[in-house]
Parts: C-alpha cells; sequence; structure tokens
C-alpha cells in the first residue's frame, strides 16, 4: 500500500519507495522520506493543495453514495457503529485494530526511527508519518524533535494558572487548566482576529498544534512534581528527545523507563475520531476553536472513567486484588475476585473496547515490553493471569461483546514497576500521548475545510412515530 495514495507527485516530493515485508507475509509498500527534507512545514504546503483537490472530487462524484442505515438502536445506542467523521489519521479496524496512516503497531515498531537500535519508536516520527502518511528518515525525525524543543518553552503564567488550584485538584483538572492557560499565545486566534483568509487556517493550526505538542509534556511534569514531590520542578533536557525528555522531566531518569515512555506516546497518540477525546477535539474545533480550546476539551472528555481514566481504574483494582487474595492467589481466588467485581455492579476495568472484537494490538505491544524488560514483575504476572480468567467469566455472562483486554489493561503496571506509581496521575500521560494524534488531525481539518459539525436530534416521540409510519 502506499500511504497517501493521492500524492503521485513522487518526483517533485523526492520520495523514495521500499518494499516492506509486513507481519502476515504480504508485501507492504512504504513511502520512505529522504534524508535531505526536513521541513515538516514545507512538506505539508505542498501537499494539502492535493489533499484538497482529492476530497473535492469525491464530494462532487461521490457526495450521495450511501455508508449503510442508521437504526434506532445505534440513535439510543451513543452512535455506535455510525460512519460519520473524516479522520485521515489513523483508521481502527474492529478485528485488526489500530494503523497509523496504514501501519499496524509493530510496523511501526519496525520502520519507524527509534532512539537506540532494537528500541521503540521515537513520537516525533509517529507525528511525522500522521501529518504527512510518509515514514521519517532518523535525520527528519532529529530535526522534527529539535523544533520541538525550540518551542518546548511555557510562559509563567501558564505555571501560576495552576498553582491558583489546591494541590489536592485531580492531576487532570490542573493539565487541562495548564491547557487552557497556553492558549492566550493561540497563533491560530490572532490570525483569525486580523482577518485571514480561510485556505490559509491550516498554517496559524499548524503552528498552534506543534507549540501544544512541544509543551504540554513540560505542563503535565509540572503538575505530577506539585502533586507528588513537593514542587521541585526538573528542568528540561534539551539533549534527549520527546519521550526521554518528558521521562526526564518527571523524574526518572532508568533507560528502560525513557524507553517505556517513547512506547507509551507513540501507542496512545490516535485511535481513530470516533473516540470521546478525539471526537471532541474535532467537534470543538469545527466551530473554528483554536487547537488549545479544543485540546482542553478532549482532555475533559479523556478525563472521565469510560475513556482515559480507565487506566487510573485499572492499576486500583489489581491493586485491591492483591490487597483482598494476597501475592500468591490461585486462579480459583482470582475467578471469585471477579466475580465479586461483576455482581457488585462493577465492571472488570481494562476489558472491552467499544470498537474492537479482539485483544487490543495496544495490549500486546505492550505484554511483549514487559516480557523483555519485566518478566519477574508481580503485578506484570497477574496481568498475564486475568488474560487467562477474565475473558472466559465476560463470555459466560453473555452481555460483552468483547471480553478481551484493552490498553488500559496493561500501561499501569508498566509504570507502576519504574516508579511512577500514583494511579490518579496516570491520564494525564495519556493526555500527553493525545496532543499528537489529536492536533495532527486537526490541522488537516483546517487544511481540507472541513465544516462545522452538526448532526440531528431527534426525540423519542420522533423515533416512535418514524417506526409506526415505517411498520
Amino acid at each position: 500500500m502506499v500511504f497517501f495514495r493521492s500524492v503521485t507527485a513522487l518526483s517533485r516530493l523526492r520520495s523514495r519507495l521500499v518494499q516492506q515485508p509486513c507481519l502476515s507475509g504480504s508485501v507492504r509498500w512504504l513511502q520512505i522520506q529522504s534524508d535531505s527534507e526536513i521541513d515538516l512545514h514545507a512538506q505539508l504546503k505542498e501537499m494539502i493543495p492535493e489533499q484538497q483537490e482529492r476530497l473535492k472530487k469525491l464530494k462532487t462524484e461521490h457526495g450521495k453514495t450511501q455508508l449503510g442505515n442508521i437504526t434506532v438502536d445505534m440513535v439510543l445506542g451513543g452512535m455506535r457503529g455510525m460512519t460519520g467523521l473524516l479522520w485521515e489519521t489513523s483508521l481502527l479496524d474492529p478485528d485488526e485494530g489500530i494503523r497509523f496512516r496504514g501501519l499496524s503497531i509493530p510496523e511501526c515498531q519496525k520502520v519507524l526511527p527509534a532512539a537506540i537500535r532494537g528500541g521503540e519508536p521515537l513520537p516525533e516520527g509517529l507525528l511525522w508519518l500522521l501529518l504527512t502518511g510518509k515514514v521519517p528518515s532518523k535525520e527528519q525525525v532529529n530535526a522534527l524533535s529539535k523544533e520541538l524543543q525550540s518551542r518546548a518553552k511555557v510562559p509563567d503564567h501558564v505555571y501560576k494558572a495552576i498553582d491558583a488550584l489546591p494541590t489536592t485538584a485531580h492531576p487532570m483538572t490542573q493539565f487541562a487548566t495548564g491547557v487552557m492557560a497556553l492558549q492566550v499565545q493561540s497563533e491560530f486566534q490572532k490570525a483569525y482576529d486580523k482577518g485571514i483568509h480561510k485556505s490559509k487556517y491550516w498554517e496559524p493550526t499548524y503552528e498552534d498544534s506543534l507549540n501544544l505538542i512541544a509543551q504540554v509534556p513540560a505542563v503535565a511534569a509540572y503538575v505530577y512534581r506539585r502533586i507528588y514531590k513537593g514542587g521541585k520542578v526538573i528542568p528540561s533536557n534539551d539533549s534527549l528527545d520527546y519521550g526521554a525528555n518528558f521521562s526526564h522531566m518527571l523524574g526518572f531518569d532508568d533507560p528502560k523507563m525513557q524507553e517505556l515512555m517513547r512506547l507509551y506516546v507513540t501507542i496512545h497518540s490516535d485511535h481513530e475520531g470516533g473516540n470521546v477525546s478525539a471526537h471532541t477535539a474535532h467537534l470543538v474545533a469545527s466551530a473554528l476553536s483554536d487547537p488549545y480550546l479544543s485540546f482542553a476539551a478532549a482532555l475533559n472528555g479523556l478525563a472521565g472513567p469510560l475513556h482515559g481514566l480507565a487506566n487510573q481504574e485499572v492499576l486500583l483494582w489489581i491493586k485491591s486484588v492483591v490487597e483482598e487474595c494476597g501475592d500468591n492467589m490461585t486462579t480459583e481466588q482470582l475467578k471469585e475476585y471477579v466475580w465479586k467485581t461483576l455482581n457488585s455492579g462493577k465492571v472488570v476495568p481494562g476489558f472491552g473496547h467499544g470498537v474492537l472484537r479482539k485483544t487490543d494490538p495496544r495490549y500486546t505491544c505492550q505484554r511483549k515490553f514487559a516480557l523483555k524488560h519485566l518478566p519477574d514483575d508481580p503485578l506484570f504476572q497477574l496481568v498475564s493471569k486475568l488474560y487467562d480468567v477474565v475473558p472466559p467469566i465476560l463470555t459466560e455472562l453473555g452481555k460483552v461483546k468483547n471480553p478481551w483486554p484493552n490498553v488500559d489493561a496493561h500501561s499501569g503496571v508498566l509504570l507502576n514497576h519504574f516508579g511512577l506509581t500514583e494511579a490518579r496521575y496516570f491520564t494525564v500521560l495519556f493526555g500527553v500521548s493525545r496532543s499528537i494524534g489529536v492536533c495532527s488531525q486537526l490541522i488537516w481539518d483546517r487544511a481540507l475545510g472541513l465544516p462545522l459539525e452538526r448532526p440531528k436530534s431527534v426525540t423519542m416521540e420522533w423515533l416512535e412515530n418514524y417506526c409506526k409510519k415505517a411498520a
């Protein structure tokens, strides 16, 4: 497959095509960037007119093509299964899992540049991939890393805004407050107030997005150090890449923790557009709200226990299992505790997904990381036992469409192993990562001129009358 297939002027983009075997044994064609093209903004400026024409042609020639039928169940069930959003940066298949611009997670781990040989992909490389559809070279990733470092200084008023909150405020509340405080520097707002032409909206959005992506690790680290480390802030280390520097500012300099942070930020970045945080950002941005306002809204959705806050709930639940059953629990004891949780009207956190119908590939790659770096960790071994115990029970329950573990089932145990034990903070890490996916799509929302999102809503009476007529 050629990513961004409509980018036909390959000689003009000076890309080279490389044959890359994928995991299934088939051949995938990857667009690999040449080393000399290190200006991400210039690449987008060259690509956007072609993508605008592609969208225009699609709308003109196929605008009336039906994509399926909407049922009452979909209307009443949170719009599950409705195809209703354009989201270029990733696509989620119920059986296969997430693909970033056509690349699965294992493929990303193979082809995206890493900090160390055989290591985890650098988040900067995924950002380049999401924005351009092409696999960057190490030189391009290094250049983007330096650019993000040059944009990373956070204004003092942001920290003062956070400091106005009590330290007991939830970390996500403090993080979202910091992002809102960043908004005063919005280039998009300034350009819009001056009367910028709509064809140029993407350019100040690009500036805001890269600034936001660059600055959120420092804001997130400040929140962590403020709440849990007595306010002792650790300065940025500009010699480190994005993920490693974030780990450093949090206070963790173990190379394995830095590798975990690179993996964590990469795999949590994007999960197509229908999840709460991504959809919220897209919806708010469709009103021409700038990336800061849009991303802050996304964070507030991410903070819900049915979305990003689940990673907090998983570790707390796992620790409650150990507290009640002991370190050497039997399989029967574990089954009993799972049933106890379900019978109390609660869910087993970390299992199930709104779209996926198999084990989340993000869970699988974290499991492989654990097998490589912490195979003897007791909580990891418990997670492995849960993989064998929980799905059969949920299947027996008969109400769960997907009994398999999702991304949240594993991440907290990995973080806990390396010393980041404060579960209430985990969703902030998710938020830092999600900035990469959300902002990449926001740039393309502006470039393609996507309209104000305004779906039609109906009342129960309207549905009842419609169904009577249709009967």
